[in-house]
Order: structure tokens, then C-alpha cells, then sequence
């Protein structure tokens, strides 16, 4: 269940030229009855957006966790995946580019990073699997003014116009909760930092006792493109972290 004043996030649209919604869009994971409109719900509503801090090998900024992605779940904590394979694209950078979303895919090369070194295969395994699953992101939702792959240059412009807004090293941070080789902290001190920020609970995710994940769970008033973001409860169970954890420096990470 939700809890009582969520935080609400109605995002710039940026380059995204999709048409708004009607104001009264039902908020995903909270209707009674099904949506035909589905340019302007998305029926997997929950939607994830997932963090790492990857420290071997080091990835990304020292001083900031990097983009894993944005998941549609489907309110019940399964997901859809692979959802079209005619749109699955291997050329992002290009298409990024052709949508006029530089400035995204600038920000991408320096914090969505793959811990291997292979960035545009980490996008297109994302986009692939994750953002064709997005039922505002359909081409058809576009009408006649839609150009090839606008919504996948969407999609990124999107996750990290979210990622900006959930600064979760900084969080981490204010509360005295800093990298450390010696150190240990508790589980329910980072989720009571996150969860106070974010305004619901998180996802926190750990490799054996080493943190490094952080999943952000929203659900969505209107479309992907320009919809609100309003923060909610994990559909189920998915935290693999217990007790004290270590959270290790990124020695070497760029800057």
C-alpha cells in the first residue's frame, strides 16, 4: 500500500515530443478496473529505477552511484521482458543523437556506465529488455509525427532526468554514511536514510555482505514521457541485504 504524501515527481520532458495526458490518467498500480488508453498508462506500472555501486572494477564517479536502469514491473512484483524484438536497437548512440537528447547521452557516458567497459551493449540489453516493455513508449502512442527510435532516446532521457533527482551517494553521505574499508553499517540505518529521502521504502541489494544496489520504486500518473513519478512501496519482497554491511570505497573510480 502507498503511503500518505509521497513525493511527486513531474519531470521536464526534455526533447521527448509524445502529447501530454489528460490530467485525470489513473495512477498505475492503483486502478480498479482495466485502462484502454495505454499511450497514457502503463499497465506494468511499478517502475524501478535501479542503481549500482560498483567497486571492482571500479565504475563511474568516486563520489556518485551509477545507472543500472528503469523497470516496469507488474504491480505483483513479477515483469514483463523482451517485449518487442523488432525494436530492439543496437545502434542507441546513434539514435540518441538523431532525437536531438545529447545532453543525455553525454550524461550517460559518464554515469551509466557497464562495470566492463561495454556501455552501448549495457543500453541496448536495458532498452531491450526493459524499456520495450513500457506501454507509453509504443510508436503508435507517437502518432504521425513520430521518427525512428524517439522513444528509445526517450527512455533515456527519462531515466536519467529520475536517476538526477535521487542522489543517493549524497544521502548517503549527509547522514555520515560514507565508503569505507573498515568500516561496517547497518541495513536499517541505509534504508531508513533512503526510505526517508525517497519517501518510501527501497530496494537496498548486497553481493554477500558488500552493498551495492539501490532500487527506487515508483508509480506513474500519465505516461513515461511526461508523466508524474510518485514514489511507492516495493511490489514484494526483493532486498537481499542483512544486518551490518560493508559499502566499499571505488578506489581508482573516475571523477
Amino acid at each position: 500500500m502507498m503511503q500518505k504524501s509521497m513525493p511527486v515527481l513531474a519531470l521536464a520532458a526534455g526533447a521527448m515530443a509524445a502529447g501530454s495526458c489528460p490530467s485525470d490518467s489513473p495512477l498505475s498500480c492503483h486502478n480498479s478496473t482495466a485502462v484502454a488508453d495505454t499511450c497514457c498508462f502503463i499497465p506494468a506500472g511499478q517502475l524501478l529505477q535501479t542503481q549500482f555501486w560498483d567497486t571492482s572494477p571500479p565504475t563511474g564517479p568516486s563520489d556518485s552511484w551509477t545507472i543500472h536502469g528503469l523497470w516496469p514491473d507488474n504491480c505483483d512484483g513479477s515483469y514483463p521482458a523482451q517485449c518487442d524484438a523488432d525494436r530492439a536497437y543496437t545502434n542507441l548512440t546513434d539514435i540518441i543523437q538523431a532525437n536531438g537528447a545529447t545532453d543525455t547521452l553525454d550524461y550517460m557516458n559518464k554515469y551509466w556506465k557497464d562495470y566492463k567497459g561495454q556501455d552501448e551493449t549495457f543500453w541496448e540489453h536495458e532498452w531491450g529488455k526493459h524499456g520495450t516493455c513500457i506501454s507509453t513508449l509504443e510508436p503508435s502512442c507517437y502518432g504521425d509525427s513520430y521518427k525512428d527510435g524517439e522513444e528509445a532516446a526517450d527512455y533515456f532521457t527519462r531515466t536519467v532526468g529520475l536517476f538526477k533527482t535521487l542522489p543517493t551517494y549524497k544521502w548517503l553521505a549527509d547522514a555520515g554514511i560514507t565508503p569505507s574499508d573498515s568500516k561496517t553499517y547497518d541495513v536499517n540505518q541505509i534504508q531508513s536514510v533512503l526510505s526517508k529521502k525517497h519517501g518510501a521504502p527501497v530496494t537496498l541489494g548486497c553481493k554477500g555482505k558488500v552493498f551495492n544496489e539501490v532500487w527506487y520504486h515508483f508509480n506513474v500518473k500519465g505516461s513515461l514521457q511526461d508523466g508524474q513519478f510518485v514514489a511507492a512501496e516495493p511490489d514484494g519482497a526483493k532486498g537481499k541485504c542483512k544486518g551490518k554491511v560493508q559499502y566499499k570505497p571505488k578506489s581508482g573510480g573516475s571523477f
